[in-house]
């Protein structure tokens, strides 16, 4: 919950102005509020935009939510379900996330369904059972075909603003977790859905997680308010895709 108009502006103009030739896919994702200056700003340039929530509801008496389809009148591409703020604040449960998620695709957008687990969690050895159960819900209720078209985004909790640190190796762990579920279900999905990293992924430590097989890309929290951190994590995701392009012409 940041941002005003006057350093929206600022934030999406620095960020524009320092996307050259771009080689990932990049969106920035604004309290519904600011979608209309999203929509201004960002058409006609490589940056997609989408929202952080949505209304498991397509209309009706639901005082103050507000759902798929008014999202994506704004342009937005994308729709965070399931972020571990939602879950922890407003107790939103895996079979909820599961819902937002097909409410998104019903109306052509793509949801980020963000799974993680807790600082308790872990301790007490429940991470895969945790994280397993969360993209689960999604995956049953979504079936196969539209399992392809999500992106799946892991928080762990416990490293978030907590002075403790997910090492690239503990990330990968999850992630190669998620993708072998992806694959379970559907072959296909595991080759295409990217699976993104959201445990404070910043300029310093961006390289050496995006280098790991299984994170295809960040989630990013705190350093994208500030354009030229975000820049920088877009400029390692850059590095590692053409690291991966010389490699395949190599072979």
């Amino acid at each position: 919950m940041n941002g005003s108009r006057a350093a929206n502006a600022t934030l999406l103009e620095g960020i524009g102005a320092g996307l050259h030739t771009m080689k990932t896919a990049c969106a920035v994702c604004v309290p519904s509020p600011y979608l209309h200056q999203c929509e201004e700003v960002l058409t006609g340039t490589p940056i997609a935009w989408g929202a952080q929530d949505v209304s498991v509801h397509d209309f009706g008496a639901f005082t103050g939510e507000v759902c798929a389809k008014m999202l994506s009148e704004f342009g937005c591409g994308y729709v965070i379900v399931g972020h571990s703020e939602r879950r922890a604040y407003h107790l939103e449960s895996d079979e909820l996330v599961a819902r937002k998620a097909q409410a998104v695709l019903a109306q052509g957008m793509v949801p980020i369904v963000c799974v993680g687990e807790t600082l308790e969690q872990r301790e007490a050895g429940e991470t895969v059972q945790v994280v397993g159960a969360q993209l689960e819900a999604v995956l049953a209720l979504l079936g196969a075909d539209a399992a392809a078209k999500i992106v799946v985004a892991y928080e762990p909790v416990w490293a978030i603003g907590t002075g403790r640190t997910a090492t690239p190796a503990m990330a990968q762990e999850v992630h190669a977790q998620l993708r072998a579920q992806l694959a379970a279900r559907s072959a296909a999905a595991a080759a295409v859905v990217p699976i993104l990293y959201g445990g404070s992924m910043k300029p310093d430590n961006a390289a050496e997680l995006l280098a790991q097989p299984d994170i295809d890309g960040g989630l990013i929290g705190g350093a994208a308010l500030k354009a030229q951190d975000f820049l920088a994590i877009i400029g390692a995701a850059d590095a590692v895709v053409q690291a991966d392009a010389q490699a395949l012409q190599a072979a």
